[in-house]
């Protein structure tokens, strides 16, 4: 969404184990997914591989990894760490390659080829996975070996490579009877059949939809770039003369937050917030009821009293009641300061001489209005001091000043889109650090949102740090005629985001690659790319990266003083739709009980309990809300908040000394970007921080306080 800090991030981020592919393994074919990649850095060849070559190549990488599973299950010897735990570690790599182009292919340029194949593979993929963890033979190995973790005079790295590997064994049903481990292996099935069919919904839903505008005086209100790229829209859809908004988030929260027709802007918010929700072929109810009631069975089955709790349970939070705590004790000042808004953009809708009640389709528009007269701050003033080149120069030159890295832009590396930037990472001795994709305009082959995700992790082999190709995924304005993308803040401070966990991927620096970058958990996550949102924001950040797209003048002070002073406008709104969201999840993880099939009454009751007003919904509906039912973040949507609470804290480290401070940035990347998954979160926060984070930095940064 457009608003605040909780930005629609990071469906991707750690959801994919990246490996790199060892030459001498590779199957004899003439298939580019299956050979070494012969490219600039071994990148994927984008550039060779066809839909066709997926099918086979999965097949192949699939009955790869068999094999060598059966080896480290038949193997003679005694169980020890290198011959099991590590022998684990290192399988699946070329299954591990080929799943990761085409996840993350597919999830940033996919087609009707690449759906069926995600449907057909999800199974499998399920399937496979469960015949690893529920292997009685190999459980039993690794069972052996971490029984006498106690005498193998491991390291930290080791000692949380053996834990995480027996937990996982243990959380996916390797202790259970043979009947529930059936049992158990239908209800994967199931669900990776279902989180596929949720995503195919969304984003066909979000396509569908289109409104069309051809009375220009229709657009009354709307900024003239807003309108061009509208035109731009119409004029591709075949449709000269017109103009489509669309419900891609550059073009239906502008439209909502300036458009002077209420019945147009209702028509596209119902749209928007009805997806998934019309009762046709891509209808979501009967999906993600079915999805909960099996995560509920599923955590049954492994003893678990709801889904929530399984998930929490390796989590920072740890159970679902100290996460409905923190919710519920931001939820109150938030509400109380969103319902102060609410009376405002009433007053402002009686000075405009009109009778009706503030409808989640005025929020946006009128608190522009307000925004204009309190603080004289036009959007329009501002974006042209944000085009997309200037914004992402100063998240290179951001990184530049706390870490010593350089960022060169490639034109030989191939990309699955003319649209891709890459780019090579640097360190500051010059030494290679790794890879950064960049893809940042919305079209129909891409989901919706941003995320960060990799295509290979970064690893160690023969003492060799092996380099980490990463990629950030956005949906941002796009340019218009000869003018360069002009983001919004939100998207400025978004790009920063995502840009931090990239961060957190380039400069991970571990032995093995399921420990390595953003292979923490969800709500720990956050905190590399939340904390890039406050040099975003700073002032003197902001003087040296934002420049007028014309006069290359850096913003102007007495701009830059109207955004501090607006910095904590419109809070109780951004923070009760996030909160909102994060509660409806917890709702449908933490029930003990099968929800009931009323999806929108269940979310209705939902909010109801809470008091959400009618003005705001949920950030997501349930319909929708990608995160929890197709993206990884289950149990987890809290997370941003939890990391906020985080990343305010570890950004008043740098203030209290300065904002590059070298050493704090030292211990920043030492003992948290370096370090992966590899420590336990809470006391790598407080080896940087030397104590435990203090929630009042975050009340403050969100004028809650």
């Amino acid at each position: 969404m457009s608003k605040k800090r909780f930005l629609p991030l990071c469906l991707v981020v750690a959801a994919v184990v990246v490996g790199c592919q060892d030459q001498d393994k590779t199957p004899q074919t003439d298939n580019p997914l299956l050979l070494h990649y012969d490219t600039p850095f071994e990148v994927p060849p984008f550039d060779k591989i066809k839909d066709e070559h997926f099918r086979p190549a999965f097949h192949a990488a699939l009955a790869q990894h068999k094999l060598e599973i059966d080896s480290i299950v038949n193997n003679s010897e005694e169980p020890d760490f290198k011959n099991t735990i590590v022998a684990l570690e290192d399988a699946g790599t070329l299954l591990n390659s080929v799943n990761t182009v085409f996840r993350n292919v597919s999830g940033a340029n996919t087609n009707d080829s690449l759906q069926a194949i995600d449907k057909e593979i999800a199974p499998v993929l399920s399937a496979h996975r469960d015949e690893i963890f529920l292997n009685e033979k190999l459980f039993a190995r690794v069972k052996s070996v971490y029984e006498k973790k106690g005498t193998l005079g491991l390291d930290a790295e080791d000692g949380m490579l053996l834990e995480e590997t027996f937990k996982n064994f243990v959380r996916a049903g390797a202790n259970l009877p043979v009947k529930q481990k059936e049992k158990l292996k239908e209800i994967n099935t199931e669900l990776s059949v279902l989180a596929v069919q949720f995503g195919q919904n969304a984003l066909a839903e979000n396509n569908a939809f289109e409104l069309v505008v051809d009375k220009e005086a229709d657009l009354a209100g709307l900024p003239a770039g807003l309108k061009a790229a509208a035109a731009d829209e119409a004029k591709a859809r075949g449709k000269e003369g017109k103009w489509v908004f669309t419900l891609q988030n550059p073009s239906v929260m502008p439209f909502l937050q300036y458009a002077d027709n209420r019945l147009l802007r209702k028509q596209i918010w119902e749209a928007y917030q009805q997806q998934g929700n019309n009762g046709n072929d891509h209808d979501n109810k009967s999906v993600l009821v079915k999805i909960a009631n099996l995560r509920l069975e599923r955590a049954k089955l492994l003893g678990y009293a709801s889904h929530a709790a399984y998930v929490l349970e390796e989590s920072m939070a740890e159970s679902p009641a100290n996460v409905y705590a923190l919710l519920n004790k931001i939820w109150t000042p938030a509400l109380k300061k969103a319902k102060e808004e609410a009376a405002d953009i009433q007053k402002q809708i009686v000075a405009d001489k009109d009778t009706f009640a503030v409808a989640p389709y005025d929020w946006r528009y009128y608190q522009e209005k307000i925004r204009m007269e309190r603080f004289a701050l036009d959007e329009a003033q501002i974006k042209p001091y944000f085009s997309l080149p200037a914004v992402r120069e100063g998240a290179f030159a951001t990184a530049n000043n706390l870490y010593g890295l350089t960022f060169i832009a490639l034109n030989n590396v191939p990309t699955y889109h003319p649209e891709v930037e890459v780019y090579e990472v640097k360190d500051r001795d010059g030494s290679h650090l790794g890879l950064l994709y960049a893809d940042f305009f919305p079209r129909k082959s891409k989901n919706s949102g941003a995320w960060m995700t990799s295509y290979r992790a970064q690893y160690t082999k023969n003492g060799k740090r092996i380099a980490p190709v990463i990629s950030i995924v956005c949906n941002f304005t796009k340019p218009v005629g000869d003018e360069p993308a002009l983001l919004t803040f939100d998207e400025a401070t978004t790009l920063f985001h995502e840009f931090g966990h990239a961060l957190h991927g380039l400069l991970s620096n571990v032995r093995y690659r399921s420990l390595a970058g953003t292979a923490v958990p969800r709500d720990f996550v956050e905190l590399p790319s939340q904390i890039m949102e406050n040099w975003a924001a700073d002032p003197e950040v902001l003087k040296s990266y934002a420049k007028h797209y014309k006069t290359k003048e850096a913003i102007p002070d007495s701009l830059i003083a109207k955004m501090e002073r607006a910095g904590t406008f419109d809070q109780g709104f951004a923070t009760v739709e996030y909160v909102a969201a994060s509660l409806l999840d917890l709702d449908y993880h933490a029930a003990s009980k099968p929800i009931p099939d009323d999806v929108n009454a269940f979310e209705a009751t939902s909010m109801q309990k809470i008091g959400l007003m009618d003005a705001i919904i949920p950030r997501y509906r349930s319909t929708y809300f990608k995160h929890i039912f197709s993206g990884g973040y289950s149990a987890g949507y809290y997370a941003y908040i939890w990391s906020e609470v985080l990343d305010a804290d570890a950004f008043a480290a740098f203030k209290e000394k300065s904002l590059y401070d070298a050493g704090t940035a030292a211990s920043f990347r030492r003992n948290i970007l370096e370090k992966g998954g590899t420590g336990n979160p809470a006391q790598m926060y407080r080896t940087f921080r030397g104590k435990d984070p203090d929630p009042e930095f975050l009340m403050k940064k969100r004028g809650l306080n």
